[in-house]
């Protein structure tokens, strides 16, 4: 068994702790962490490890924690699936003695690189944003790096990897070669010889200043009592000046930067690698400030980051974002940011889901119209001036539109939506208990409210499930078997649910999809979304997306149907009991009772029945004539009809109705087949069979106690009744 022991003087002097790892080759001692914002020992998710402390010294007991019953000085370590530094309080007698720092390595031999360019990645979609809102329009420049020094430490990885780039050296070039000027006006004295034009203050002057010389005798100024003019008088002159606002601001900025790096030299040990890492970076920002440009020009209080030339112009632009990226990171980027890069963690995990939040949204941006304002619910003024408005277990829901000739669509994409457990058919919700995917894209037709359309079952929701964890160190380009079944647990849990996919950084080309119906919705599957720049796989969540789109548009998709269906099967609450027997089929095909209908109708005599029986036809009187059939879609689609006679109280006289094709028969056409005594013009008639169904046989039904059914002369009018209804008035003969 693997062993490693750790010193543990920074808490008590002489304490250490010994780690036994149960699976050879998964503990380490590491020595570029520091670098990395990682801690020195590590270990791997996924594995176990033992542990025994110095005598006295203690954990308590929690979720990766757990202590040995026999001595509390030793126990248990299970990372599980947790990635990033645990921070593990050693206690002595009660009391809190200091913090034991473990980092766990994921099984992602990639995730050092993944994690800083999540990072990066996220601070540049929060700079979007920020100048798509116009928000902040202006920004204060006086920066506390002394209430920020706690922070400091553990961003400097961001900071690094947006200050030391390619791209921000050659903005500050482009700057220093073409930079934006100003004319501004000075007052100095000059030779009145070399002024080619003299305004009306400078003839005043000409006659009042001092340093003063005779003008010839024959000069005609002598003629009007001027005997002598100034030699050199002030005059206003205009001056080309470099020292504008925004080459102030870019002067604040490498000042700011180069602070930062300060700070960070001091507060890390002298010729560490971060030390060194630190001052190279000053090395370069000292340089840059050492340049004439910025010599003249001088430091600014205020700046507006609307100005069109930090908006637009190339290396002033470059220069803005990737400060607005460094104000970020240097205070307080956003509010789940503790959950990712706080002092000495590294939870890559919570950082994925973060960083996904934006694929998903530039993938749902890709079909669907998302108003500017709705970004605006992702930045909101804090003390810190702006905060970005993700973390978990905070909802986050903006809306946007799809309109066509085909179909007007509306949509919301939600991160962090919750669907508590409710019982209740037309609410939104869980069957079961409370759910929460990540993120959930919803979808129905724009002329329903939301509401409305959660109720009448017109809304589609398709969740998304961020998974970092990959199967094993083997094979950690394929998704978990136990995602998969969550993501069956969303769809049969969470109404309206359409579709339930894993995202996670694989290498698999292709996403993995199960359809059912054979159309895209519904579905589960997963998608292979990597933390990188050029080949990051979302171009297949961007065409599952547009298809989803295509599918909405197809008003006879099967999905629709259905969920139509649904609805109308189920919006009046409970349905009616029918224990009793009954056919399983009609002609071969499934019967299901609440829309199989029985028409009711009249037999006139003995001699009408005969010739029912015979010729296997009924005739219903049609137009506007007393007693004619209503056509309505129960009566057109009845399977069943059921005769009664004057006098009956209850009638066994059941057929089947062959097809549900009604058709005009004159009265001419009746009488050549031995109708007896047709009184109309013309009639609706319809084939029948004789019904053999045994679920039938021996029984006879009260026809009269169907809700339907008119007394008196009305009797004779033809209604209908569904088959429960007609089986709760049945009874045995």
């Amino acid at each position: 068994m693997q062993k490693l022991n750790i010193p543990l003087d920074h808490i008590s002097k002489g304490l250490a702790i010994e780690l036994f790892a149960i699976i050879p080759d998964t503990i380490y001692e590491v020595s570029d962490a520091a670098e990395n914002n990682e801690a020195k020992f590590q270990l791997v998710e996924g594995c176990f490890y033992q542990y025994k402390l110095s005598e006295g010294f203690y954990f308590e007991g929690s979720e990766v924690i757990e202590v040995s019953n026999f001595n509390s000085s030793e126990g248990r370590i299970s990372p599980n699936f947790y990635v990033g530094t645990l921070s593990i309080p050693v206690l002595e007698k009660g009391i809190d003695k200091g913090i034991l720092e473990l980092e766990v390595q994921s099984i992602k031999t990639t995730y050092r690189k993944d994690y800083r360019f999540m990072l990066e990645s996220i601070t540049k979609h929060a700079t979007d944003l920020i100048l798509q809102t116009n928000s902040p329009v202006n920004q204060t420049l006086e920066v506390d790096f002394e209430s920020d020094s706690k922070t400091l430490y553990q961003q400097f990885c961001f900071v690094k990897s947006i200050i030391d780039t390619d791209d921000f050296e050659i903005a500050i070039y482009q700057i220093i070669k073409a930079p934006v000027t100003t004319w501004r006006t000075k007052r100095e004295n000059k030779d009145v010889r070399s002024l080619k034009r003299l305004n009306s203050k400078d003839l005043r002057n000409l006659v009042h200043s001092q340093n003063r010389v005779g003008i010839p005798a024959n000069h005609p100024l002598r003629n009007n009592g001027i005997n002598s003019i100034a030699l050199e008088i002030p005059t206003s002159i205009k001056e080309e000046t470099t020292d504008t606002p925004e080459n102030r601001f870019v002067k604040y900025v490498l000042e700011s930067f180069l602070f930062f790096c300060e700070e960070i030299q001091l507060k890390s040990k002298d010729n560490s690698r971060l030390y060194k890492e630190a001052q190279l970076i000053s090395n370069k920002l000292v340089s840059f400030l050492q340049h004439n440009l910025f010599k003249e020009v001088s430091r600014p209080t205020t700046v507006k980051l609307n100005s069109p030339v930090l908006q637009k112009k190339s290396g002033y632009r470059e220069v803005l974002k990737t400060w607005l990226m460094f104000d970020l990171a240097a205070k307080l980027i956003w509010e789940g940011g503790e959950d990712v890069y706080s002092a000495g963690s590294k939870n890559i995990s919570k950082l994925y889901e973060y960083w996904l939040f934006f694929k998903v949204l530039e993938a749902v941006k890709e079909t669907f119209e998302i108003n500017s304002d709705e970004y605006k619910k992702l930045i909101s003024p804090t003390d810190d001036t702006l905060g970005l408005k993700l973390k978990e277990g905070k909802q986050v829901a903006l809306n946007g539109t799809y309109l066509s000739k085909e179909r007007e669509l509306a949509v919301q994409f939600a991160y962090n939506k919750t669907f508590s457990s409710s019982k209740e058919l037309s609410s939104e919700g869980s069957w079961t208990l409370q759910m929460d995917p990540d993120y959930t894209l919803s979808i129905w037709p724009k002329a329903l409210s939301k509401k409305s359309a959660e109720k009448e079952g017109q809304i589609v929701h398709i969740h998304f499930d961020a998974k970092y964890k990959v199967k094993n160190k083997k094979d950690n380009s394929k998704f978990k078997r136990d995602d998969v079944i969550k993501m069956h647990a969303y769809k049969d849990a969470i109404k309206r649910t359409a579709g339930a996919y894993i995202l996670y950084p694989g290498l698999d080309n292709e996403p993995t999809t199960f359809k059912g119906f054979h159309e895209v919705l519904p579905g589960l599957g997963a998608f292979a979304i990597r933390p990188s720049e050029e080949h990051s796989g979302i171009e297949h969540l961007i065409s599952f997306i547009n298809k989803v789109k295509n599918h909405f548009l197809n008003r006879a998709s099967q999905r629709e149907n259905i969920s139509t269906k649904t609805y109308l099967i189920t919006k009046d609450g409970l349905s009616k009991e029918l224990n009793e027997p009954v056919p399983e089929y009609f002609n071969g095909e499934k019967l299901i009772p609440n829309e199989t209908f029985v028409l009711i109708g009249y037999c006139k005599s003995n001699d009408h029945l005969n010739w029912i029986n015979e010729k296997l036809l009924y005739n219903f009187r049609m137009n506007n004539n007393r007693g004619a059939l209503k056509l309505t879609q129960e009566t057109l689609n009845a399977k069943y009809l059921l005769l009664h006679m004057n006098g009956d109280s209850s009638s066994s006289r059941i057929y089947k109705i062959q097809k549900p094709e009604y058709r005009v028969t004159s009265k001419n056409t009746l009488t050549r087949l031995e109708y007896p005594k047709p009184r109309q013009e013309s009639y609706l008639v319809v084939k029948l069979e004789p019904c053999l169904d045994k679920e039938f046989e021996n029984l006879s039904w009260n026809f009269k106690e169907l809700n339907n059914y008119k007394p008196g002369r009305a009797s004779a009018i033809p209604f209908t009744a569904s088959l429960p209804e007609l089986m709760e008035v049945k009874w045995n003969t």
